[in-house]
């Protein structure tokens, strides 16, 4: 089943947004999709938040296959700093060293004064995200128990653990190290450091299992340098640098303020079982602080990626059959 048609692009204003590092933004503003309806008891709504990187277009497959939109109103909203919400590229947004750094909890405030201000909606049915959108998720839980009934967490954790953390500096060293830097914004396009950038993150977001198998030979790419030309490389470029790295600064900064055993929602969590990001033990571990909480792994060589199983039915049929689960306990 395809996704159905949305609402297209849509921008919530937010007027003036106070983040949580001190920055205030005069005129803030999210950019959502609509998928299906909201029923007359707005008992229905689900809140999709964007994961790293990702655009509505790259993610909303999953309505249809996972989120049914006969059964569920689906908003898809674009996280601070992924280039369609209030982001460096297209508002007065800086950077970390200039003291704008993005959190979890500027997401949630903004996405609540969205859901309030356009659906008047007080409780979501289910927040539904994988990776960023996980750890916005987990916010969601611990942070407005109240504002939520369901959590379904995919291929993420509530805090940046240490080894991802290494994972991420490594990302962002790439990206400043380009002669095009000048230690506050780039000068000019950083095409070196972007292809840098593309080869640790193919080396990390599918697994040795998926190379091994030969899975990224697809559609005559012959090689792993083809493969990151050819697929990865395309997803990191048609971003503004400054957004990668504000996005980069967000995941570093993620730690929820909360302790998991504060949310009161009914949570399913979902590990991939090659996911190098985040191992199905540092999700079971959250998942243990959770109240109630369902957690099972993914089987899947795709490694991160087996919680975004677009081209995958296995996998797809393996996550609507956990939602199924907690949506109709």
């Amino acid at each position: 089943m395809s996704a159905p048609a949305s609402s297209g692009d849509r921008h919530f204003p937010l007027g003036p947004f106070r983040f949580h590092c001190g920055q205030t933004l005069p005129d803030g503003w999210l950019s959502y999709r609509v998928y299906g309806t909201l029923n007359p008891q707005r008992s229905n709504l689900v809140l999709y938040p964007s994961s790293y990187g990702a655009w509505p277009e790259d993610i909303e497959w999953v309505v249809g296959p996972i989120l049914d939109p006969e059964r569920w109103c689906v908003v898809l909203v674009s996280q601070f700093g992924n280039g369609r919400s209030s982001s460096p590229s297209n508002s007065a947004m800086g950077l970390a060293e200039d003291g704008w750094v993005i959190h979890h909890s500027d997401n949630l405030r903004a996405q609540q004064q969205l859901i309030q201000g356009l659906f008047g909606v007080e409780q979501l049915a289910l927040v539904y995200g994988w990776s960023m959108g996980a750890q916005q998720a987990y916010h969601w839980g611990a942070l407005a128990p109240a504002a939520v009934e369901r959590l379904f967490c995919l291929c993420g954790t509530a805090h940046t653990t240490p080894h991802n953390r290494l994972f991420l500096l490594s990302l962002r060293q790439a990206l400043t190290a380009d002669p095009a830097w000048d230690g506050h914004r780039f000068r000019a396009r950083p095409e070196q450091a972007l292809r840098t950038f593309a080869l640790i993150y193919a080396s990390w977001a599918a697994s040795q299992a998926y190379y091994k198998e030969g899975r990224h030979l697809v559609q005559g790419i012959a090689s792993v340098e083809e493969a990151v030309e050819r697929s990865w490389l395309p997803a990191y470029r048609r971003h503004d640098p400054h957004d990668l790295i504000a996005m980069l600064d967000a995941w570093l900064a993620n730690a929820l303020p909360a302790p998991l055993s504060a949310i009161r929602a009914r949570t399913t969590v979902l590990a991939g079982s090659h996911d190098l990001y985040f191992p199905p033990d540092d999700c079971a571990a959250e998942a243990r602080q959770i109240p109630g909480a369902h957690f099972a792994v993914i089987d899947s060589v795709l490694g991160h990626r087996a919680g975004n199983p677009r081209d995958a039915p296995a996998e797809q049929a393996f996550i609507r059959s956990a939602l199924e689960r907690l949506c109709d306990d």
